[in-house]
């Protein structure tokens, strides 16, 4: 079935999320939609799927206008959407999932669930998914569940397949797994819109390329094209896409973590038995799929988590305990993996969100008052050292695109007198020109002899920033390696599998 996208427009108030967008999609054709986060393609594709409803434009199927009032018609219609955040029920079984929505039915209106068990036993023997359908879905791991998402598409006979950012929450070994899947779908005959801001995988799988940027369509690119024309594409202009850092100039002291444990209100524990170091002058990368522990390790060095036993000691002085100021005052600085949620007041200027954790005392505040002169020149400063795209420091912040909304948040917590960063995700939802940035800021601050932990969740980043990578499984930690340990290897430690005597650091 062909797709075509016809000047789609999609305004969300004042913002134009999609600006007269035209997409053609051929059977048998894996087509990339390559863009950063808040380029407008999932919008986009929410608009095709019924999510939402276009203020301009019209999508054809085989060359006949369709209208989509709600998923439901676009899934009539042959178009099966798998998403980032997976859409499964997870004390269901996979048949369950599967006819979840279109239920077959026999005598005394009883569902035919043997029915759905042998749809998915077809399907699954057709692409070798190798899954069971009278599983959990709880029990099964993330991969197996993606694949649970794909059945559910093709169960309703879907000729046209959108998968949104599919790799997120997937280790590389089940990333190349779904790679040779989607390679088997466009081979029957299937139309494959793929969803992505990764240049590794637009480069693997991807027969055509669409850049889209600021919600408007930017160019085409063969599947040839470098890693840096790509990203030129993306962002507008020529970036440099290497970290450059010379070896660790490791110091004394530093952070040292002993039976790190923190659990949450119901008992159950996050983080289990972690223990590492991190001398001054080196960048220790926490990575592993989401959802392992990463987020509750960072928030515990930051103070940020009630429940926690065990030790942190920052140059010999003990935070396990310690309320988050003292923890600040400790010379901690903590970029959130949320900057809305965590980093960020919206309705605040930029020059209040600078200073944000720093009206406690001199120099922004003296005698109980706050001293505007000296923040407002701070905050100019901080806006030209950090390139923040702006109107002035007067500006609300939540005005900012999401990229200069990054750089408002490290600027505040790398302009204070560190003796640890903790950065998580730094640079998740920004541009490739961002990434660029905020990367080197990182770097200089290691070299200054500040120790740094970074949480990454993807693996090019990992390998990039980290002096040396502590992996995370179910809470505890697998191994901790060299950054020049094969891909192949941190991708089995991803899925929990320690490292050899001689992969390890």
């Amino acid at each position: 079935m062909k797709l075509e996208l016809r000047g789609i427009t999609k305004r969300f108030g004042a913002l134009v999320a999609n600006d007269h967008v035209d997409l053609t999609v051929e059977p048998g054709e894996i087509h990339c939609l390559l863009g950063e986060n808040g380029a407008g393609k999932s919008t986009l594709m929410n608009v095709l799927y019924g999510l939402y409803q276009a203020d301009e434009g019209e999508i054809l199927l085989d060359d006949e206008v369709r209208h989509f009032a709600g998923p439901g018609d676009a899934m009539a219609a042959g178009i099966g959407m798998v998403h980032q955040h997976f859409m499964l029920v997870p004390v269901f079984t996979v048949a369950e999932n599967v006819m979840l929505g279109h239920e077959q039915t026999r005598g005394g209106g009883r569902l035919d669930l043997d029915a759905a068990r042998a749809q998915v036993r077809q399907i699954a023997d057709r692409f070798g998914f190798h899954v069971d359908p009278d599983a959990l879905v709880e029990d099964l791991a993330v991969g197996v569940q993606q694949r649970v998402e794909i059945i559910k598409a093709l169960s309703r006979d879907a000729k046209v397949l959108v998968f949104d950012e599919p790799t997120a929450v997937l280790t590389p070994q089940e990333t190349d797994e779904l790679m040779g899947i989607m390679r088997q779908l466009r081979d029957s005959g299937a139309a494959i819109v793929f969803i992505t801001h990764k240049l590794r995988e637009v480069r693997e799988v991807a027969d055509r390329i669409t850049v889209v940027r600021r919600g408007a369509v930017v160019g085409e690119a063969e599947r040839t094209a470098t890693d840096a024309e790509l990203a030129s594409l993306m962002v507008g202009r020529p970036v440099e896409l290497v970290v450059h850092r010379a070896p660790p100039n490791r110091t004394d002291g530093g952070l040292r973590v002993r039976g790190l444990q923190v659990t949450d209100a119901r008992g159950t524990v996050l983080v289990d038995d972690v223990s590492f170091d991190v001398p001054g002058g080196e960048i220790l990368v926490v990575a592993g799929v989401q959802g392992n522990g990463q987020t509750e390790l960072a928030e515990a060095l930051a103070g940020l988590q009630d429940r926690v036993t065990g030790s942190i000691e920052l140059d010999g002085t003990e935070l396990v305990g310690r309320t988050v100021r003292q923890v600040l005052d400790a010379g901690v600085g903590y970029v959130p993996e949320d900057r809305n949620q965590d980093g960020l007041v919206g309705s605040f200027t930029v020059a209040e969100n600078l200073v944000l954790d720093r009206t406690d005392g001199p120099p922004f505040v003296r005698g109980g008052a706050l001293q505007l002169r000296t923040r407002d020149a701070f905050a100019r400063e901080k806006v030209d050292e950090f390139d923040i795209r702006t109107q002035g420091i007067d500006t609300q912040v939540g005005r900012l695109s999401g990229g200069n909304q990054q750089k408002v948040v490290v600027a505040r917590e790398l302009s204070r007198d560190l003796r640890l960063l903790v950065a998580a995700q730094p640079t998740r939802g920004v541009d490739v020109g961002s990434i660029e940035f905020i990367h080197k800021r990182i770097v200089e601050t290691r070299d200054g002899g500040v120790p740094v932990v970074v949480v990454a969740t993807e693996l090019d980043e990992a390998v990039a920033l980290g002096d040396r990578i502590l992996v995370m499984y179910r809470g505890r930690v697998v191994g901790i390696v060299p950054s020049d340990t094969p891909r192949d290897v941190l991708g089995l430690m991803m899925a929990g599998v320690a490292p050899t005597e001689g992969e390890a650091a």
